[in-house]
């Protein structure tokens, strides 16, 4: 793979009981970007999905989109660093080009945040990307979820499918999560905070 590719890693749980609740809303942005490339997502040796494939079509009218690598671990959240660091190895992509998909209790539902480094807000997902990466300066597509209702633990909250109300929007939401990807790639990380930091 060439260094010029960039690695797309959503963030999740497996397992059927996961696949429609808030905390695997990363993982819906990357099965919908797969889907826009055609890129299955297969078992990997770096013990996550991943597809391959290039994104939209390129700077240069004619020319292919840039080089993406897909990826979700098929591991639980809080080890999603050691997945993400081999896939980074086995694909020589460093850092900078390096986008993590999550979601985050701090956002009201529906909103998109993107940002270079930072904390991780309690995210054991992002802890363990932290740690194991020896960095937080990685970029973040943040996927606002809401905060939990009344007295309700964030750990059951995020665990938990979205609302029925929030189904009904949420393939919309889903869909600009993937295009902010796309233009962070295609644009940087400032087009993307620019388009999405006010709506």
């Amino acid at each position: 793979m060439a260094n010029d590719a960039w690695l797309v890693y959503g963030l999740g749980n497996p397992g059927r009981e996961y696949e429609s609740t808030r905390h695997n809303i990363g993982q819906m942005v990357v099965a919908e970007l797969a889907g826009r490339i055609g890129a299955g997502l297969g078992r990997s040796r770096q013990r996550a999905r991943v597809g391959t494939g290039r994104l939209g079509s390129g700077a240069v009218p004619g020319l292919p989109g840039p080089r993406v690598v897909l990826a979700v671990s098929t591991g639980y959240m809080n080890d999603s660093g050691g997945p993400l660091r081999r896939l980074m190895d086995f694909h020589s992509i460093p850092v900078e080009r390096t986008i993590v998909v999550h979601d985050d209790v701090d956002l009201p539902f529906d909103t998109i945040r993107a940002k270079l480094g930072g904390g991780e807000g309690g995210h054991n997902g992002l802890r363990s990307i932290s740690s194991v990466l020896g960095t937080r300066d990685y970029v973040r597509i943040r996927a606002g979820v809401g905060r939990p209702p009344g007295r309700q633990e964030t750990a059951d909250y995020v665990l938990r499918p979205f609302s029925k109300d929030e189904r009904t929007v949420l393939p919309i939401f889903v869909s600009d999560l993937a295009d902010a990807v796309e233009l962070c790639i295609a644009e940087g990380l400032l087009t993307v905070q620019q388009r999405y930091h006010s709506r």
